[in-house]
């Protein structure tokens, strides 16, 4: 049985402890939370992984994305990028590379951390259709379910798969229009495939054929975000909500068939509609967990885009999104190296916990409230400890050190808190 069968005969399994403990839950939630959908833990039988649940209830989880591209193709490179991602405190990671040894080169990711590792499997078929017959368009229904199949086999915990791009979808995309065009890859392959063949997406016109691939490995469906918006100006527009009803759909077909269910969310969005955007998300789909990529509030700051996703990030999350989808500085500019990945999964760590604070105060706020203790008695090593990045933040004081080691360079002789903690007595 999947971990849904489980859950819906009352099975708590032992998943669903580890994360229960892990989030400070009773595992019957975590179970009830399961049977209903609005709760996956990413799991694979090929491998061992470090158990993450996410969904409704949980803290917000973070997802740190790499992978080649047809430009640069650096296996070793990418391995260090997992690396970096882990310790940086990413929860799950996606591979998504565009170019080189598909399966190879996941097969080196996968078997260098513990995380739970997505992948969008579209990827390799397309582009494998490319390299054997000139053009993606001749790429095979049972090529795309093969890549399916082999990447699933690999232990790949969670797919990104495009199945609400179908031909009512493009109509809407068509008869709308767009300000910045079609920024998904999966979407655009797919739709140039349609087009040009005249044929509907197999992805969802096979799509319980999908779902027992998906079901036999235990691979958790995202569906994929193929029509979100590359640009504000197309945010919450038809073609996007179209994609967003075919997929709450499906992603309640394939609940009922036993299989876990995320559901991704769009991209470029500006923050008077992001309440609408997660609102609109969980109420069709029955409150699945839900994944957010990015999102980006403005359109005008490339190089600063993990600033911008923090902020959009940030308010998502605390308007009950579930999972993000970190930004590095170098989206929209280049394939991001180490460093990118490092400031990526920290920024997007700390919009998630600003959005819980708002989501889960009761949890969230007592980090804060320590860390105002700690600051308020000049206490050092309670803050650096406290630190979402205990290193850095020991580093920076230390490169301009005090003459008095009771404060910081901020203030020197004139800090506040030493002066009224010298005065006064205002404990709490």
């Amino acid at each position: 049985m999947t971990i849904v069968e489980d859950a819906k005969k009352g099975i708590i399994t032992e998943e669903m402890k580890i994360v229960a403990k892990d989030e400070g839950l009773d595992p019957e939630f975590i179970r009830r939370g399961i049977a209903a959908g609005r709760i996956v833990i990413p799991t694979s039988p090929y491998r061992q992984v470090k158990l993450c649940g996410l969904g409704e209830g949980l803290r917000t989880k973070i997802n740190a994305s790499i992978g080649v591209s047809s430009d640069i193709v650096d296996d070793e490179m990418e391995v260090k990028k997992a690396i970096a991602a882990e310790k940086a405190g990413a929860d799950t990671l996606m591979e998504l590379g565009t170019g080189g040894d598909f399966l190879g080169i996941r097969k080196k990711v996968i078997d260098s951390i513990s995380l739970s590792v997505g992948s969008v499997p579209l990827y390799q078929a397309f582009i494998e259709a490319a390299r054997k017959y000139g053009s993606i368009v001749h790429m095979t229904e049972d090529e795309l379910f093969k890549a399916t199949e082999d990447q699933a086999k690999l232990g790949t915990n969670f797919m990104a798969i495009h199945t609400g791009v179908n031909n009512i979808t493009l109509d809407r995309l068509k008869a709308h229009g767009r300000y910045g065009g079609l920024c998904s890859r999966g979407g655009a392959f797919m739709s140039a495939w349609m087009m040009h063949n005249e044929k509907e997406n197999p992805l969802y016109s096979q799509f319980d054929y999908l779902v027992e691939i998906l079901k036999e490995h235990e691979v958790v469906l995202s569906t994929g975000n193929g029509m979100r918006a590359g640009a504000t100006h197309d945010a919450t527009d038809r073609a996007q909500i179209q994609e967003l009803i075919i997929n709450t759909e499906l992603g309640q077909r394939a609940h009922d068939a036993g299989l876990q269910v995320i559901i991704e969310g769009p991209g470029h969005i500006p923050l008077d509609q992001i309440e609408t955007n997660v609102k609109i998300m969980k109420e069709m789909s029955g409150h699945k967990p839900f994944y957010m990529l990015g999102p980006l509030a403005t359109d005008i700051a490339p190089g600063y885009d993990h600033i911008v996703t923090a902020i959009g990030a940030s308010l998502s999350a605390s308007y009950g999104c579930d999972f993000l989808c970190y930004v590095t500085p170098a989206e929209h500019l280049a394939l991001p190296n180490i460093e990118d990945v490092i400031t990526g999964v920290k920024t997007s760590k700390i919009a998630a916990h600003i959005g819980d604070m708002v989501k889960y105060p009761e949890r969230a706020r007592q980090w804060d409230l320590d860390m105002g203790r700690a600051r308020r008695d000049l206490d050092w090593e309670k803050m650096y400890s406290l630190a979402l990045d205990p290193e850095h933040a020991r580093a920076v004081r230390n490169s301009r050190a005090p003459e008095d080691s009771d404060a910081c360079t901020m203030c020197g002789n004139f800090c506040a808190l030493k002066i009224v903690n010298q005065n006064y007595n205002l404990a709490k």
